[in-house]
């Protein structure tokens, strides 16, 4: 791998080049990087910094090499200028970038602070590029405690609700990557993100990354009571994680069915209603089909607690999926969700049906006579 990263604009270095100086393990480019970001010039401590962020943007050798640089490039994060501030940020940044021992450095070296003041900043450049190393900092468990401790949830939730759609995509993947650690969720909790969450579910892509974090998020939340409570109560709350469920990536439909599963699971008298009013069957019902097989069994969990009685059916009516979504088909209100419900069921049994048929066929294959006249169905190898 060589130390080159794509060139763009003023971040090229004309003259970079990646063979590897005489006697050193370092490229000319990567030598003359961390000669001048040590430098009194502040013009080229700007250079070297968007020469870093060039050289380390696709290669982990050049991050290792230009890890010395991350002290002077944080000093350079309280400098006066606009310039100094974005050209040092997006350099960490790159420098971060898959690379555990980077981010620990980063924030050892006091980075925190100013990334954070830069969250308040009105310089909305600014304040995406510092969301975006928020993200990647806190991907690291050894900073998520140091990250939240400054009081960075607050802000990221704040950004959440009125950053740019960039710096919302990042602030909801940086809350997300927060919540593993221990206490996090309740921080989170306690500054009422849901409601962004649910306008950022929205207006985002079904199927992207962002709502895949934001419905991990919310699934994660709604194991609170003021999580359940705070879903319920902002309107079209439901309504998103029902789209997501429906639309979503597999990853984005398992934590939807599973924050809908840990609602109904919490108070099923509370919660079936409205879950079952914003028209969840037909997804669920593709979910028992085509989903991951946690998203199956969740899928079926929910069915069975949004119908009528969530108990065992007598020996005249077994327990089986049809019987249950026939069973909450019934007492469902409007026609649109009945008519997709049992569209879809019909579909489910006619592939049922289908795939009985073929393994029925296969199992005839394999127990056709030949000259023999007993044939054997064994699995083993007949003897020679």
């Amino acid at each position: 791998m060589d130390c080159a990263g794509d060139s763009h604009g003023t971040d090229a270095s004309p003259d970079a080049d990646n063979t590897v100086m005489p006697g050193t393990s370092l490229s000319p480019a990567v030598h003359r990087a961390l000669h001048l970001i040590q430098s009194d010039d502040l013009d080229a401590k700007v250079q070297a910094a968007r020469d870093i962020r060039r050289l380390t943007k696709t290669s982990q050798r050049c991050r290792r090499h230009l890890s010395p640089a991350v002290k002077p490039l944080v000093s350079m994060l309280r400098a006066d200028s606009t310039d100094s501030r974005e050209a040092a940020l997006l350099a960490l940044l790159n420098l971060a970038v898959k690379d555990e021992k980077n981010k620990i450095r980063i924030v050892e070296a006091g980075a925190l602070e100013p990334i954070i003041s830069f969250l308040k900043s009105h310089d909305l450049n600014l304040q995406e590029y510092a969301t975006a190393s928020l993200l990647t900092l806190s991907a690291s468990s050894i900073n998520k405690p140091v990250i939240s401790a400054s009081g960075t949830i607050p802000l990221l939730v704040e950004i959440l609700g009125h950053g740019s759609p960039q710096a919302k995509a990042d602030a909801v993947m940086a809350l997300s990557n927060l919540s593993t650690h221990p206490d996090n969720l309740r921080i989170i909790l306690e500054t009422n993100p849901i409601p962004s969450m649910v306008n950022l579910l929205k207006t985002c892509k079904k199927y992207s990354k962002t709502a895949e974090k934001c419905s991990a998020l919310i699934e994660s939340l709604v194991s609170f009571d003021e999580g359940r409570t705070a879903l319920t109560s902002e309107e079209g709350g439901v309504l998103a994680v029902v789209e997501v469920l429906e639309n979503g990536s597999v990853q984005s439909r398992e934590h939807a069915v599973g924050a809908l599963l840990t609602m109904c699971q919490s108070d099923r008298c509370k919660y079936r209603e409205p879950i079952l009013r914003e028209g969840v069957i037909p997804g669920l019902l593709e979910l028992t089909v085509q989903g991951t097989p946690k998203s199956q069994s969740k899928a079926q969990m929910l069915l069975q607690l949004l119908r009528d009685s969530p108990y065992a059916r007598s020996e005249f009516q077994p327990d089986t999926l049809e019987n249950i979504v026939c069973n909450i088909i019934s007492q469902i209100d409007g026609d649109d969700q009945s008519g997709k419900a049992k569209k879809m069921l019909a579909e489910m049994v006619q592939v049922s049906m289908e795939q009985s048929l073929r393994h029925l066929q296969q199992r005839a294959l394999v127990c056709t006579p030949t000259d023999l006249p007993i044939a054997s169905c064994s699995s083993e190898v007949p003897s020679k």
